[in-house]
């Protein structure tokens, strides 16, 4: 079984967020995600896009993801930020992660960016696994803020 790596597109944001959803379940959070189709639409493909991704098909079905965006750092420079990157249940361990994965990693690299990061739950040994592979660092000492607008 061959994946199919390409760039998504906009009809491709349904199935993209049910695969967020998958995640978030996955992670024990599912209440978390409020984001409607129709903004993630907007933020991916409207006129001022934030967002970028690459997808992996099997038989023109979408079995995995790859989002992320352009963040900037005061010490980095330019870097992609890694939102996600989600695989199927069904089909991990077969190759489709180290797809996306190395795919983000090279559009980092080609556009001369600093480099590449992401956050990783610390329960999330498979996903720690997988990570180590590429000698990933990992911090200490840093908590992630937020605030949520309502």
């Amino acid at each position: 079984m061959n994946p199919q790596l390409r760039k998504a597109q906009k009809k491709d944001c349904a199935r993209l967020l049910e695969l967020v959803k998958e995640l978030a379940e996955y992670e024990k959070a599912p209440q978390e995600v409020t984001v409607s189709l129709e903004e993630f639409e907007e933020a991916g493909f409207g006129a001022n896009p934030v967002w970028e991704a690459y997808v992996t098909e099997v038989d023109g079905n979408i079995e995995g993801m790859a989002l992320y965006y352009i963040r900037y750092s005061t010490w980095k420079g330019r870097r992609i930020y890694l939102e996600d990157i989600i695989v199927t249940d069904k089909h991990r361990g077969k190759g489709f992660g180290k797809l996306l994965f190395e795919k983000v990693l090279q559009v980092s690299k080609d556009n001369g960016y600093s480099g590449l990061v992401w956050q990783v739950l610390d329960w999330n040994e498979p996903a720690l696994n997988f990570y180590r592979k590429y000698k990933a660092e990992f911090d200490k000492g840093w908590l992630n803020g937020s605030i949520t607008n309502h």
